[in-house]
């Protein structure tokens, strides 16, 4: 099957949960599930699929019971809780996955990889933590949490947060197996939460050190979708297309774009600091990269995005 079969397609947190929503167990099972239809159509239909997802709330809440729990048993470091959000999330996703398959009579397999990703350790966001995780306090208690447990806190929208860095990818440690899994056509979870940082240590002989940051997902996305060879890159998330001067009179949807031109929308600030800049940075360096196309688009528009028929389209030229 050609390379433009072969497509990343990294899920938009509205694929777990809702705003305002408590953000149960059973309720993050039922969005999963009420989230996949996309991916069914897109699986009988022979594309060979890789699938990304986040877990910022996730991980947060494993903040949560890490400070609540900490007289009880020792805390476990940010890397490893990024690990275990993997595990649990995409158990979620390859269980709901698998069931709708079957339901559809499509006769492939699903499997999740916990994923490495290679940063820079000289990567300079590193030494700036500004990405905001976990839940939001009074000064008093987060500048005491961070006196025991250590790392960063600082002043966030509605009070105090924990910041952490949020290094750029560099690399899919895992890629070689997730491209032949891929490539087997088996749908592969994969980079959940963006990965797991880590970077090469030469200590004791060489090998990967993990570092305590978080890595954005759609970035990771962009990456692995180099890194197997995928001819396209769906960026689902809550938003029909991407939009200059988002919220004022002036705004507008920009459906087809080169890649020259999203990243002349990029510099010129038209995005604003909301979240849909690293969506389409990510997505111009994907296609920047040798990819085909990369698309944004809402969640339940994914067949269509694919298609061509909605969403923001980015492209070569």
């Amino acid at each position: 099957m050609a390379a433009d079969k072969t497509i990343v397609i990294a899920l938009g947190g509205n694929a777990l949960a809702q705003p305002g929503e408590e953000g149960t167990i059973t309720q993050q099972f039922k969005h999963t599930r009420e989230s996949l239809g996309a991916v069914v159509e897109l699986a009988r239909e022979g594309w060979r699929i890789a699938l990304v997802h986040g877990n910022g709330p996730q991980v947060g809440n494993a903040l949560i019971r890490n400070e609540h729990a900490r007289h009880l048993v020792p805390p476990l470091p940010l890397g490893v809780l990024v690990a275990a959000t993997e595990g649990w999330i995409g158990y979620m996703i390859q269980q709901s996955l698998q069931n709708a398959l079957y339901r559809a009579g499509v006769q492939r397999q699903v499997v999740t990889i916990v994923t490495q990703v290679r940063v820079d350790p000289a990567d300079p966001e590193l030494e700036r933590p500004t990405k905001p995780i976990g839940r939001t306090m009074d000064e008093a208690t987060a500048r005491e949490l961070a006196a025991e447990m250590g790392g960063d806190v600082a002043e966030t929208k509605g009070g105090w947060r924990r910041v952490v860095p949020s290094p750029r990818p560099l690399e899919i440690v895992e890629s070689p197996m997730i491209r032949s899994l891929v490539a087997e056509g088996h749908l592969v979870i994969a980079a959940g939460g963006g990965g797991c940082p880590v970077y090469p240590d030469q200590r004791w002989g060489g090998g990967w050190e993990g570092l305590d940051a978080v890595i954005d997902k759609d970035r990771a996305a962009a990456i692995l979708g180099r890194d197997i060879g995928a001819g396209v890159l769906v960026i689902l998330t809550d938003v029909d297309a991407v939009y200059a001067d988002y919220g004022k009179n002036t705004q507008r949807a920009l459906r087809r774009l080169s890649v020259d031109e999203a990243e002349e929308v990029l510099r010129s600030g038209a995005l604003g600091e909301g979240s849909m800049a690293p969506k389409v940075e990510a997505a111009a360096g994907f296609v920047r990269g040798g990819g085909e196309r990369a698309i944004i688009a809402r969640l339940d528009q994914g067949r269509e995005a694919v298609a061509g028929r909605a969403g923001t389209e980015i492209v070569a030229g």
